[in-house]
């Protein structure tokens, strides 16, 4: 990615922005924030379909690391991290994971079928606002 890799980690860890560009992000409420943690909870559409859940978001700002683990909702688990590294000083190397599983069987299914095209979303939503925000 272009962008500086602090740049994308703030734009990341602004978790109450993401109803503003974040395809089927609904609602956000930043429950507690502080330097190295953040607890909120969002709310997901799709067709119908509204899901709430609770994460906690540890910040590494110096090491350009986030880490989600949840809390509460529709999932029996969710792993996610965000790591940005330098990039031959013009820009950034993204990694990023995510794993998880609904309680739910049929949001299971609906997900699995769909999961690849979300994740391009997702991350052109990201691409496309690190672009609006730091040109």
């Amino acid at each position: 990615m272009e962008h500086r890799p602090d740049q994308l980690f703030d734009l990341v860890a602004d978790v109450g922005k993401y109803p503003e560009f974040l395809p089927w992000c609904v609602a956000a409420r930043v429950r507690s924030r502080s330097e190295t943690l953040i607890v909120a909870d969002l709310i997901i559409g799709f067709k119908g379909i509204r899901e709430s859940f609770t994460s906690k978001v540890s910040l590494d700002k110096e090491n350009c690391l986030i880490q989600v683990e949840y809390e509460d909702g529709p999932f029996k688990y969710l792993n996610n991290h965000w790591k940005f590294d330098n990039y031959d000083g013009r820009g950034c190397e993204l990694d990023f994971f995510v794993d998880f599983e609904f309680k739910s069987r049929m949001l299971q299914k609906v997900i699995e079928m769909l999961f690849g095209e979300a994740v391009r979303r997702m991350v052109g939503a990201f691409e496309k606002r690190a672009d609006d925000l730091y040109g």
